[in-house]
């Protein structure tokens, strides 16, 4: 089953970093926003793994609007996307 997450992409002085809300801790930066992506994309199914290999039930992927609804951290100069993951459907949170 696949599933897409919340990504937000942040420019710093000389790089990228991105991050997803729905899994804290789980960050990446590249050189470009693609490279940053990647390396994103690469994190989270780490992270994913992680959470798997310890009994952990997943997250399930919010959308952006009820984010933005609880928090205040996105900025204008963020970029948002999502990436999309494949993830075993039993490790699903409700």
């Amino acid at each position: 089953m696949k599933k897409k997450f919340l990504v937000v992409v942040e420019r710093g002085e000389s790089n990228y970093s991105a991050y997803s809300p729905d899994l804290p801790g789980c960050i990446a930066t590249g050189k470009s926003i693609e490279i940053a992506l990647a390396e994103m994309r690469t994190a989270m199914m780490f992270h994913l793994e992680g959470m798997s290999e310890n009994g952990d039930k997943f997250p399930a992927p919010r959308s952006l609007n009820s984010y933005i609804g609880e928090t205040g951290e996105i900025s204008i100069d963020d970029i948002i996307t999502s990436v999309e993951i494949e993830i075993p459907e039993l490790a699903l949170a409700g």
